[in-house]
């Protein structure tokens, strides 16, 4: 038999499905895309997968008010009930607390499709309802989002508006990548990617002739064909290195003074702060030797240089998700400022390169696919990293960006697309905040751990079960995903759950707008196809799209450089900063004097470090990066995934001799420890992972031990993470300050239960 071909897309490449009899038999990559991702491999096996919630169910012990365990039973129901059960408490909570007793709960990973987009569907579907507490920011680049609109007027690089590779080709000369540029995270964007193009242009700017230095941990977050200078540094300490290179480029005068003085506001007094005027502290390369353990005369070597060749400064995603992550956001501006390179081809500053697709990759500026949003009525939002504070501490008031809020009381939480029982930090702490609302819902199309730990489960479909339109705005296709199966078991598409909501609870019509799906699907990419040909560029109609599965948009005319205007003439194109300059010095952040986030760039000892005196305890820094084998916690029971375990549990990479004082061997499994919980773990001996160093990758599907105090079984490294914000600023999460212990389990491993569904009561 011949196989069926439906061209689809997910958040880590475009594919074609193949189906036979009714099943997905494989997914072949998208002809354009040079560097496909392995992970579409485990998509027939997750399609398929006896983890598929096959009907709405209801956990046993709701209504009692028992605790939400995550290895309760459920008993399953029809849609009518299960939908009316849904209808009936939105609607007494609204009727008895209010709109902002809700919680929206979505984090937008569950599908590159826009028209099913969890995350946008469950806050249309609540908006229109009368409102909800919404979730603001995001765990990838949280803190990066409230500094860098204080410093350059904007948050825009953070999302990948950065001086574009063609540029950095021709022009720089050394990219130095801070966190790195990790071909892994490359594989992954949100709305997914016709073609994965980082290593491509990697290539490319090794071949101009362009130096790279990763400064990281890790030795293997630069690829080896870079031939990268690896400069090993202690977690969290980024900004320590980067101000002890700006203190020597200001000393030996190797800085550009006229750009400084044009450009920029503040320099004064931060020079003060450099050069110890006030703490009585020089910030210099000794100074910073200490902190980051990177030789006093390396950092002297890079910081020259730096300033005699064009030089990019990059950093990593990850380096602002830790404690005072603000911190070194600010200061790699401060140093690109002082190199002078901004809005220069090639060079200044950007964030990204090694944290996403299509950071950099020159596409011209038209909207990408997406469905609109009301109004939220209920004005009400957290930030999204603060969700188990106010679950713990209703009423409970906190500096967020420049005002004081108060945490609101939450009753129902209503979760469709993310994995919070992934995403968050201190995962036991979240399990005792879980307990607080009267009632969980939950769209999920598998029995993850966050539908475990839910009372209403309603079965959602895959990609491949509806017809929806994809794209990135960092991506130059829109691409087009046809059904090519029929919905597994009784699951219902997203958005026709909430149109059935919508019209027990009245107001159908202005959820649907009168659109179907199809509707809906034409809808987006003709606001697509609107944008495009306000730029000039003619897209084909919606028919010809969808039979041809994928547009390509055309390059840009010119070369991208960020702040070509601004330093053209900074007077005619201000930024948007209170003085029109980069702030070097923000007196509106002084003005809110926030100690963990001073008006300047400063060094912040973190909550845990190697520096610290809790590494007398806890002497392994625990990294968690972003896995190679899965995006998030999606496919984690999949094959590929599956295949990437060490003892059946996550891998924990430790240096050699880290391992060798412990008596720990490859294989070996091993228990990863601190005050705040423990999980079992696989052990990968690395020398590429400096000593003092530990590195999980985040998303193994969370398994508490059956007893309290035991290990979490799998390796979901968050029951270590500290769950505290950044700062008052920004509040976002601080998920790479964290210390462990580590040691050799030697009892009985216990099984891995993550993979089991829930045991479900009869039907009644």
């Amino acid at each position: 038999m011949t196989a069926a071909r439906f061209p689809s897309l997910a958040h880590w490449g475009a594919f074609t499905a193949l189906v036979e009899n009714g099943r997905v038999i494989g997914c072949e990559p998208f002809a354009r895309d040079p560097a496909p991702s392995n992970m579409l491999d485990a998509i027939p096996a997750m399609v398929h997968s006896p983890l598929r919630i096959a009907r709405p169910a209801i956990r046993e012990g709701w209504r009692a008010g028992k605790p939400r365990t995550g290895n309760d039973r459920f008993r399953e129901v029809s849609w009518d009930e299960a939908l009316s059960l849904v209808a009936e408490e939105l609607t007494q909570v609204r009727g008895k607390f209010g709109n902002t007793a809700i919680l929206g709960g979505s984090y937008g990973w569950s599908s590159a499709g826009r028209v099913h987009h969890a995350r946008t569907l469950t806050r249309r579907f609540l908006f229109l309802g009368g409102g909800c507490v919404d979730q603001v920011a995001n765990y990838s680049f949280g803190a990066a989002t409230y500094i860098l609109p204080r410093v350059i007027g904007t948050f825009a690089p953070i999302n990948g508006d950065v001086t574009d590779w063609p540029s950095i080709v021709k022009n720089a000369r050394m990219m130095i990548a801070f966190g790195g540029l990790a071909l892994k995270n490359g594989q992954v964007t949100s709305g997914g990617a016709g073609a994965h193009s980082l290593e491509t242009w990697l290539r490319r700017a090794k071949a101009a002739g362009i130096d790279f230095v990763s400064i990281s941990p890790v030795k293997s977050d630069a690829p080896d064909f870079l031939g990268a200078q690896w400069i090993p540094i202690r977690p969290n300490t980024d900004t320590a290195l980067m101000l002890a290179m700006v203190h020597t480029l200001l000393t030996e005068g190797r800085y550009d003074a006229q750009f400084m003085l044009r450009h920029c506001t503040g320099f004064e007094t931060f020079c003060d702060y450099l050069l110890g005027r006030g703490d009585g502290v020089t910030k210099d390369v000794d100074w910073a030797a200490g902190i980051t353990a990177v030789p006093a005369e390396t950092i002297r070597e890079l910081a020259r240089r730096a300033s005699s060749t064009p030089t990019m400064i990059t950093c990593a995603w990850s380096l602002q998700r830790a404690h005072h992550g603000e911190q070194p956001c600010w200061a790699a501006i401060v140093l690109a400022a002082m190199l002078g390179g901004i809005g220069l081809p090639g060079t200044g500053f950007a964030f990204g390169h090694g944290s996403a697709n299509g950071i950099g990759v020159p596409r011209i500026d038209v909207a990408g696919p997406e469905v609109p949003l009301p109004i939220n009525p209920a004005r009400t939002m957290i930030p999204v990293a603060r969700i188990v504070d106010m679950l713990l501490a209703p009423g409970e008031s906190y500096e967020f960006n420049g005002r004081r809020y108060a945490y609101p009381d939450i009753e129902l939480i209503y979760w469709a697309g993310g994995n919070p029982f992934h995403h968050h930090q201190d995962l036991n702490r979240l399990r005792r905040a879980w307990q607080k609302p009267q009632t969980v819902v939950v769209h999920d199309g598998w029995w993850t751990p966050t539908a475990r730990h839910a009372d209403i489960v309603l079965p959602a479909t895959t990609a491949l079960e509806r017809n929806d339109v994809g794209g990135s705005s960092r991506d130059t296709f829109v691409l087009a995903m046809h059904r090519a199966i029929n919905p597994v078991g009784e699951a219902r598409n997203d958005f026709d759950i909430f149109r059935a909501l919508a019209q027990r609870l009245g107001y159908e019509h202005a959820f649907t707008l009168g659109r179907d799906e199809m509707a809906w699907c034409e809808w987006v990419y003709n606001k697509v196809r609107a944008s495009a040909q306000a730029k000039g560029v003619a897209l084909p109609g919606f028919q010809q799209f969808w039979a041809e599965g994928f547009v390509e948009l055309p390059p840009p005319e010119r070369d991208y450089v960020l702040f070509e205007d601004f330093r053209r003439d900074p007077e005619a194109h201000p930024l948007k900063t209170p003085s029109g300059r980069i702030e070097i010095t923000s007196q509106a952040l002084a003005a809110l004097d926030y100690t963990e986030c001073p008006p300047h760039p400063a060094w912040l000892a973190p909550a845990e470090w190697l520096g610290s005196a809790a590494a007398q305890r806890w002497p392994i820094h625990l990294l968690t990066n972003q896995p190679a084998t899965r995006l998030h916690a999606q496919m984690d029971p999949g094959p590929v995934s599956r295949a990437s375990k060490v003892a059946g549990r996550e891998p924990v990479r430790i240096n050699p001799a880290d391992a060798a004082h412990r008596g720990i061997c490859n294989g070996d499994i091993v228990r990863v420890f601190n005050a705040r919980g423990a999980c079992l773990a696989g052990a990968v001996i690395d020398a590429g992972v400096m000593p003092g160093v530990a590195v999980m990758a985040t998303g193994a599907w969370f398994d508490p031990g059956a007893a309290e105090g035991e290990p979490e079984r799998h390796g979901n490294p968050n029951v270590l993470t500290l769950d505290i914000g950044t700062s008052p600023l920004a509040q976002a999460t601080s998920a790479q300050t964290a210390l462990v212990e580590i040691e050799r389990w030697n009892a009985p491993a216990p099984p891995v239960r993550a993979f089991a569904p829930p045991e479900l009561a009869p039907a009644v």
